[in-house]
């Protein structure tokens, strides 16, 4: 890999990072009332073809169905993403949704470690 390969990844992150967040917290907000998500972070393919999108859930009791139902909408959200970066992007990239639980991790770790009564 190129230095200017992971430059230009990095580049693409930022720029999906920010738009999807957008896009989230704009056109999606209806279908997932009471949620708010954050896109954490977004790892491009070495290719540029998928973009791993991690998302937060806050508050959300069942992250898992969640995630199933934001699933079910990457056409759309791809849909809405490629109006948005095809001056950019030749190519909008396939997107695959995590849950980033860092936020629920960390927490753990500190009731673990005795961080909160």
């Amino acid at each position: 890999m190129h230095a200017m390969d992971t430059n230009r990844q990095q580049k693409v992150n930022r720029l999906l990072q920010k738009e999807l967040g957008e896009i989230f917290r704009r056109e999606m907000q209806p279908c997932f009332p009471g949620i708010m998500m954050t896109v954490t972070f977004v790892r491009m393919t070495p290719d540029l073809s998928v973009a791993r999108v991690n998302l937060s859930l806050f508050p959300d009791k069942d992250k898992t169905a969640t995630l199933k139902k934001v699933k079910e909408k990457t056409a759309e959200i791809r849909g809405l993403l490629g109006q948005r970066i095809r001056w950019q992007l030749r190519i909008v990239p396939r997107l695959e949704f995590f849950i980033d639980d860092s936020l629920d991790r960390m927490e753990r770790i500190e009731e673990l470690l005795g961080g909160k009564e």
